[in-house]
């Protein structure tokens, strides 16, 4: 299965008649920072919620780190590994920044409690709570986020909001992290330091990360390879530089 993070083999899925994805072949490396690219509708998201459990493959499957997940729920693929973030950033919006960490966190096998122990209120229950809390500020402090972490989540401008999504994705101790369209309705300054933050989360994490993303000049300044996808098939894949100046790419979404 060579050094990959991720693979997939010939991943596919139809809704009735329609093909939204077929035949995607991916291979991600430990490390990398992947992005997948292509204009709206091209099957993007679609493999996205086919790695996660959302929906399972009509054809094909995909590994992490050689362990097969096809078939698996969302819950069981994450606790294997993945974690994801949203195009339009779903944080718990009436619950403070530390909180929602500690939701990120629930489904790690440390941090369980049985129904019977948090209903009761037993001392396990509070000792749990008051480690996730710990853990959180922990990864807070990290994004720059402690001094918020008792404001409401919806109280964050926009890029904070984005940084505390990821955080959240982080706290279930992922081995690949998928970001989708991270840097949507940021300014160019906010995208920089998006991009600072994304190759320091795959430096200080050890992470793997695939992206989905519509600003070339993040893709170009943090990818390490890139595929293309076009009507749910795959129109072109490589490095960074080869697929941007692929002839079929630049005609379709870049502008001649």
């Amino acid at each position: 299965m060579t050094d990959a993070v991720l693979q997939t083999e010939q991943l596919g899925i139809s809704f009735g008649g329609l093909k939204a994805v077929q035949n995607v072949n991916l291979t991600v490396k430990k490390n990398e920072i992947y992005g997948l690219i292509g204009p709206n509708g091209a099957g993007k998201t679609t493999v996205f919620n086919l790695l996660t459990g959302v929906y399972t493959p009509t054809t094909g499957t995909f590994f992490l780190n050689g362990e097969e997940l096809r078939g698996k729920t969302q819950e069981q693929i994450n606790r294997a590994g993945v974690a994801r973030t949203f195009q339009n950033i779903r944080l718990f919006n009436n619950m403070t920044v530390v909180r929602n960490v500690m939701v990120g966190l629930a489904n790690r096998p440390e941090y369980r409690c049985s129904l019977f122990t948090s209903l009761f209120r037993l001392p396990r229950h509070f000792k749990v709570e008051k480690a996730m809390r710990a853990k959180a500020k922990e990864l807070l402090a990290i994004f720059g986020l402690l001094e918020e972490r008792n404001q409401l989540a919806c109280s964050l401008p926009y890029g904070k909001q984005r940084k505390l999504e990821i955080a959240r994705a982080l706290a279930s101790d992922p081995k690949l992290l998928l970001l989708d369209e991270p840097a949507a309705g940021m300014n160019p300054q906010e995208t920089a330091e998006l991009m600072d933050t994304i190759r320091f989360v795959r430096d200080h994490f050890d992470m793997t990360i695939l992206l989905i993303e519509h600003d070339m000049s993040l893709v170009s300044g943090i990818c390490d390879g890139l595929t293309v996808l076009n009507f749910g098939t795959v129109l072109a894949q490589g490095s960074v530089s080869e697929v941007l100046h692929d002839p079929a790419v630049v005609k379709a979404y870049l502008g001649e």
